[in-house]
């Protein structure tokens, strides 16, 4: 692959151009958002697993200790926003798609907001293990999107048989409404620069392209002279048209270099890394000031708000003390949204808290948002197909995920889909396409959840069944082995019987002839010890004495 030249882009083929009201959001430089007295942070874990706590409630904790830690690999640690105490552990609703409930720690904010930092490093004189553990250390997550661990993605990048060759910088920001990188870049592009350079000494690429687009002429500026002061020729700063949605990882991917994904595989395998401009700038803080991921910068915006902006605000914030904070209407709020109007997620009410992934809050009226038109049926224009930036056919999507031919769906790459939303904002007859596509995916997932629960059960039954057969192996072996040595046993014994009853008789005929004799020998010893006499009176009475007239 040819290195595109220093503002060389390939256009994408396909995309919207929505309404961008960003302005509104970017008139007053960043505010800082007024500390809360409460802060609820959750518990949750990439993959619905829960993070280990390691305070208990009635603690007192400082901004930027450590509350609980995440599994290792892919777990995220949780520090305090700031300082204060735990005053309980329990289930609160959070912006989330299920609407479910999660465990949430409860933090009582003290007022001092005094911070627990780790040592400054020099990154210019570290490791890239000792980098990416300080990052694992602060708990930093992509904060552009789904929220994946940075200090995974860094080792899976290390680990990949594929090395890094390219670092894209994702300052797109495409959506509408959504301002808060413009704003990070506007006022903190040196930091910026300085998160991009420790990324630059863990992964060692050939080149970092900084993919930004054409509608953020100030913060273009600003980054430009960051990238100027580093003065490294492996950083390029590239402009793209405004287009949504140009800032998906795949489609950035594309326009800076050229270099298509395959279907159903991650960008590492093309040697490529992406990282969101306030994840690199989440970064920058951590190494050079020891500062863990407590705050994120986040746009109010929405025309039921009266002073709209970006504030620097602590994650666990409840989102209504940020509206009140920015004036709002309570008259004229109709919905709130977290994320951007094309990907966001309604929300239930304004008493949830601010997470790591949230960029966005947008408080609608009705005039600046009509609710939705009942969806009709599908009239096959094609609206659709024109639009969708994966190349996809959202048509067919729609038909197999409505009647439930999940197979099909996937089969026609369905979980290619960035759920973007361009295709429903075309379409003529307000379908709702993302919300089928999100839910034939859901089914999809537990269907293969179901089909490995299958599978592993089935190699527990076959493991637990040879496991019984090689048993039963062994104890008749064991018991053959026995039967064997108990006749090896009786044949010696009956050897030895044998043996020892001739030798028996032997000495049982020896012993009564000894015997015999002692016999013979006492009756002499007795005859000889008797007196001998002549006188016939001594003769026993029953035998007469000799006469010499008596006849014999």
């Amino acid at each position: 692959m040819t290195a595109p030249f220093k503002g060389q882009f390939w256009p994408l083929p396909r995309g919207i151009h929505p309404p961008e009201n960003k302005q509104q959001s970017l008139r007053e430089p960043i505010r800082k958002a007024a500390l809360p007295k409460r802060l609820v942070l959750p518990l949750t874990q990439p993959g619905f697993v829960q993070a280990e706590l390691c305070v208990s409630v009635g603690q007192q904790v400082r901004k930027g200790e450590v509350l609980a830690r995440g599994t290792p690999g892919m777990g995220i640690t949780l520090h305090a926003s700031t300082s204060g105490i735990v005053s309980d552990i329990a289930e609160h609703q959070v912006p989330n798609a299920s609407g479910l409930p999660e465990l949430c720690l409860m933090l009582e904010s003290d007022g001092r907001d005094e911070w627990l930092k780790l040592p400054p490093l020099d990154y210019q004189h570290c490791d890239a293990p000792m980098l990416i553990q300080r990052i694992n250390e602060c708990g930093i997550n992509g904060l552009g999107g789904a929220g994946f661990p940075t200090h995974a993605k860094l080792q899976g990048a290390l680990n990949s048989k594929h090395k890094i060759h390219t670092l894209v910088i994702n300052a797109a920001e495409c959506e509408p409404f959504i301002t808060a990188d413009h704003a990070l870049m506007r006022e903190q592009a040196d930091e910026i620069v300085t998160g991009i350079c420790i990324l630059l000494q863990i992964l060692k690429p050939e080149r970092c392209l900084i993919g930004m687009e054409d509608n953020k002429s100030d913060a273009i500026i600003a980054m430009q002279a960051a990238v100027t002061r580093v003065n490294d020729p492996r950083i390029s700063l590239v402009v793209i048209p405004t287009l949504y949605p140009s800032g998906a990882e795949k489609q950035l991917i594309y326009m800076l270099t050229g270099t298509e994904i395959p279907s159903g595989t991650i960008t590492l395998g093309s040697g490529i890394l992406c990282q969101n401009v306030g994840t690199v700038h989440a970064i920058a803080r951590a190494v050079a000031h020891g500062e863990a991921l407590v705050s994120r910068i986040v746009t109010l915006t929405g025309a039921a708000l009266k002073r709209p902006g970006n504030l620097d605000v602590l994650i666990g914030t409840p989102i209504a003390e940020l509206l009140q904070q920015c004036d709002v209407d309570a008259t004229q709020l109709s919905r709130l949204i977290n994320g951007g109007p094309l990907m966001g997620l309604q929300l239930p009410h304004a008493n949830l808290p601010v997470l790591k992934i949230t960029n966005c809050v947008i408080a609608t009226t009705n005039a600046e948002m009509p609710p939705p038109v009942p969806a009709q049926a599908c009239i096959r224009c094609g609206f659709c197909a024109d639009v969708c930036p994966a190349t996809l056919l959202p048509q067919q999507l729609y038909w197999f995920a409505r009647s439930k031919e999940l197979e099909k769906a996937e089969s026609h790459n369905l979980l290619d889909c960035i759920e973007c939303g361009a295709c429903a904002y075309v379409c003529p007859s307000h379908i709702p396409l993302v919300q089928y596509y999100r839910a034939a995916k859901a089914e999809l997932r537990e269907e293969k959840e179901k089909h490995l629960m299958a599978e592993h059960s089935k190699e527990r039954y076959d493991y637990h069944q040879a496991r019984k057969e090689e048993e039963k192996r062994l104890e008749e072996q064991r018991r053959a082995e026995r039967v064997a040595l108990a006749k090896q046993r009786k044949e010696a014994a009956n050897a030895a019987l044998a043996v020892a009853g001739a030798s028996a008789v032997a000495d049982a005929d020896s012993a009564a002839k000894a015997a015999i004799a002692a016999a013979m020998e006492r009756v002499k010893a007795k005859k000889a010890a008797q007196p001998t006499t002549t006188d016939s009176a001594a003769a026993p009475a029953s035998i007469p004495a000799p006469d010499s007239d008596t006849k014999v």
